[in-house]
């Protein structure tokens, strides 16, 4: 059932002649109008995958040196639209599934979740999937769309159906198969990256236990609650997690195999001009993320001329030892400002090392990434105090006297510095 061009000119004719806002639509007149303009919504989302799969099967593209992908996109279909078109115009043996979309019946996001599952059952079984069996998986998922079921609740009776595909043939359930993971990541178009995975189940349970045990709240030092999201607590989980690998693979002497670099982030400063200082993947950053990753000992910087020329790896001394870590654990005892243990810290420089600051005890402190993060981003300041440890300093949005503050374990419930007592 295709739509002549002349029939395809009236029906976009009579749809820019439709004034659904001047009032004059009954509460019927318009579900009726939606009705039908949902009709042809999933009858063009139909026809278009059958052109994808004819446009694949002819070489459309190949002959024109891109693939499907690229001229979808060029003729402004979204990335996740054309990834669905492609599945559904180039599956096999997916008649049953056609004929529902071929009548505007069925929704292309609700063939597609039935066409990945199906996909997902056969790689599950241990036996090749046979007509009758495809067919009677079909029916069932499409039993799931016709009664209201969302796309990805069709997906997830697919992998009960597949799991139980496995059992019965002696295949691999898709939570204990290795051979399907991914992660996968892309730049966002304000500077982040976005993450994706699909994990099985035991690397799955790895990345949760180490997520879980180190996204646990930290409460404030007057015992209030912590302020983070729970998704800002698993970020902050994930960046320690990395942290401590880099300080593991530091101290690993070995030479057999490849080792993690110790230096996980590379930043170029241009000399002169420090506010165009960037990072190697995620390109550039702010002057003031630029001094804190001057302050890590997993980050590597090399300065620059205006011509890209390396001046200078950096200072030799710009990174804490080891000796130096330990005397700053045993003063500070872990976060000045929150309390995180010394494990899941950076060695600040009060006095940054970008601005000729020594990496010596007297100008070190340590600080959690989220913490190192106010302090270079959110207004807190360090300062060494004439007892020798370090205070903070809060920004005037948390005290407007920004009066001095105690490192975390050095705090204690006492009237010291309130106003109006001696």
């Amino acid at each position: 059932m295709y739509m002549t061009s002349g029939e395809l000119d009236i029906t976009i004719d009579l749809l820019s002649e439709l004034d659904f806002t001047n009032g004059s639509l009954t509460g019927d007149d318009a579900k009726s109008a939606l009705h039908a303009i949902l009709l042809i919504r999933n009858l063009v989302d139909h026809h278009a995958s059958v052109l994808v799969g004819l446009c694949d099967h002819l070489k459309v593209a190949e002959k024109e040196g891109r693939k499907l992908q690229e001229l979808l996109h060029e003729w402004g279909v979204a990335p996740a639209s054309a990834s669905r078109m492609i599945r559904l115009g180039t599956t096999p043996d997916i008649g049953r599934v056609y004929r529902h979309t071929s009548l505007g019946t069925l929704s292309a996001e609700h063939a597609d979740a039935i066409v990945r599952g199906l996909t997902h059952i056969e790689k599950r079984s241990g036996e090749p999937v046979t007509a009758d069996e495809r067919d009677a998986h079909a029916i069932a998922l499409l039993g799931h769309a016709t009664a209201g079921f969302t796309p990805a609740e069709i997906r997830e009776y697919a992998k009960s159906r597949g799991n139980q595909q496995a059992d019965d043939t002696d295949g691999l359930p898709a939570g204990e198969d290795r051979s399907i993971n991914t992660f996968d990541f892309h730049d966002s178009d304000d500077g982040r990256l976005t993450v994706t995975g699909d994990l099985h189940a035991v690397l799955g349970e790895k990345l949760r236990t180490a997520i879980e045990v180190l996204s646990a709240p930290r409460p404030q030092p007057d015992g209030s609650r912590d302020p983070r999201t729970a998704g800002q607590m698993r970020a902050d989980a994930l960046e320690i997690i990395l942290d401590t690998a880099a300080r593991a693979a530091a101290g690993e002497h070995s030479d057999d195999g490849p080792r993690m670099p110790t230096e996980l982030v590379n930043l170029t400063i241009p000399t002169g001009t420090p506010s165009l200082a960037s990072l190697q993947f995620m390109g550039s950053v702010t002057e003031a993320t630029a001094r804190k990753l001057c302050c890590d000992a997993t980050v590597g910087v090399m300065i620059v001329s205006k011509d890209e020329v390396p001046l200078s790896l950096g200072r030799t001394i710009r990174l804490f030892n080891r000796a130096q870590r330990r005397a700053l654990a045993h003063r500070d005892k872990g976060c000045i400002k929150c309390g995180a243990p010394p494990s899941r810290t950076q060695a600040h420089h009060i006095v940054h090392w970008i601005d000729g600051g020594e990496t010596c005890l007297e100008n070190g402190a340590l600080l959690c990434s989220s913490c190192h993060d106010d302090v270079h981003h959110n207004g807190w300041d360090v300062v060494m105090g004439a007892d020798h440890h370090p205070w903070l300093i809060p920004p005037e949005s948390v005290d407007p006297q920004r009066r001095w503050l105690r490192s975390y374990h050095r705090r204690t419930m006492t009237l010291d510095g309130l106003p109006g007592v001696a």
